[in-house]
């Protein structure tokens, strides 16, 4: 989790008034959102792209209601790396090469939760490197938000020390980056001693990053977030799209081995594999909504929600009905039940709220005649572990529930024919 304390070092003095300036407007409930939503933002480089991917899908906005960010530095100092870790499309990407000069023109992207410019090279010399310098520095006043990158290698010189003083009189929030920070891991902090010394800031104010293997990435984009508070309301629209994406991947991944577990029908939920399996899918989903549990507090879960004695019960009164063969059964009840506690997980550490034995129970009726319908299709014969698996797992992630949540919530009445109606309007 971050500490937003830390985010806040990492803003240089004339970002840092802009912010304080925000902040003492901000009333205190606020405030708390705010620090909540910089807090959520993911830890890992790839999960980041997939949260500006979720931003790109869920605001659906144009540049002009977005904030635009400018990347901006010296040539060949990896700001099209960096511009390219931003834009989901690779038909979007800059070009990129060792040569210095590569980026000749401005080129902008939508980046999700804002549009990105990739600028050339603002140190350039001679007629044609001036309209580069002319063009980037152009963009960098027209953007609300700057990233002004250095390269680690090459340090602070005297024309990377004048860009920076034009840079930051131009009264933009900005970051400072120091990139290719992997090259010189073993004297990173003389490095930044030496960069933070030469631009008259602390060396808290640099981020050192890697834009080739997009180390720090998370850091950087937690920043900008704080330095630029209309990145937060982007963030929050996106955010809650983006975990339960991410939750319904280990659902229907712990659906699918649950229901391989139970292709040997014992007398029902309750066994000690299932409930292994749906406790780690809880750990997992603890960890995407920043709630630390351990392992026995994630079984103690899955334990109190009494889903076990729940699945038990539907097996026994299902099976009177007669027709459907027991590995069938058995197999929809277990990958039922198991959906059903990771969304009462979700609901669980979102809002603190725990689903009615009534909700619960409903909830698995339903998702079970709907795993019925679709394991129907396998045929009569008792399929292997490792084909329901699949099956289960390709169901699951083909369905409405991954990309629209609205499909449970608040339907617990009759979520299979919602299901059904939702699946029937995409095909």
């Amino acid at each position: 989790m971050a500490n937003f304390d830390d985010l806040l070092k990492n803003l240089t003095p004339q970002t840092r008034a802009i912010f304080d300036a925000f902040w003492s407007e901000l009333p205190l409930p606020d405030r708390k959102n705010f620090v909540e939503l910089i807090q959520a933002f993911p830890s890992e480089a790839n999960l980041v792209q997939l949260l500006l991917k979720m931003g790109t899908n869920q605001l659906k906005l144009t540049f002009g209601q977005k904030q635009k960010v400018a990347i901006v530095g010296p040539a060949n100092v990896g700001k099209s790396t960096l511009y390219n870790h931003f834009v989901p499309q690779k038909s979007d990407h800059a070009e990129v090469s060792p040569l210095p000069g590569t980026t000749k023109a401005i080129q902008e992207a939508d980046a999700g939760l804002f549009a990105v410019v990739d600028t050339p090279g603002a140190d350039a010399v001679g007629e044609v490197g001036q309209k580069e310098r002319d063009a980037a520095l152009a963009a960098a006043a027209k953007a609300d938000f700057l990233i002004i990158v250095f390269d680690a290698i090459q340090g602070i010189k005297q024309t990377e020390l004048e860009l920076y003083r034009h840079l930051s009189t131009l009264g933009k929030p900005f970051v400072v980056v120091l990139n290719k920070s992997d090259l010189i891991k073993k004297d990173i902090n003389a490095v930044l001693e030496h960069a933070a010394n030469a631009l008259s800031i602390q060396k808290d104010q640099i981020i050192p990053i890697s834009a080739k293997t997009g180390d720090h990435l998370p850091e950087l984009l937690r920043t900008m977030a704080v330095a630029e508070p209309g990145i937060v309301a982007a963030l929050g629209q996106a955010l809650p799209q983006y975990r339960w994406q991410l939750a319904w991947r280990a659902i229907a991944s712990a659906a699918s081995v649950s229901a391989a577990i139970a292709l040997t029908p014992l007398p029902m939920v309750d066994f000690v594999p299932l409930v292994v399996t749906q406790s780690v899918m809880v750990l997992g989903i603890a960890r995407i909504y920043n709630y630390k549990i351990t392992m026995n507090r994630a079984r103690e879960l899955v334990v109190s929600f009494g889903l076990g004695f729940l699945g038990r019960t539907l097996f026994y009164e299902l099976s009177k009905l007669g027709g459907v063969p027991g590995w069938l059964l058995s197999s929809a009840v277990a990958a039922s039940t198991t959906v059903v506690m990771g969304y009462a997980a979700v609901i669980w550490f979102e809002r603190g709220e725990r689903l009615s034995n009534e909700n619960l129970k409903t909830l698995s009726q339903n998702l079970t005649k709907v795993f019925l319908q679709n394991l129907k299709s396998i045929g009569k014969r008792k399929p292997n572990k490792k084909g329901l698996k699949t099956a289960v797992e390709e169901m699951l992630n083909d369905s409405p529930l991954g990309q629209n949540r609205e499909v449970i919530d608040g339907q617990f009445s009759e979520p299979s024919s919602e299901i059904k109606e939702e699946k029937n309007e995409q095909a």
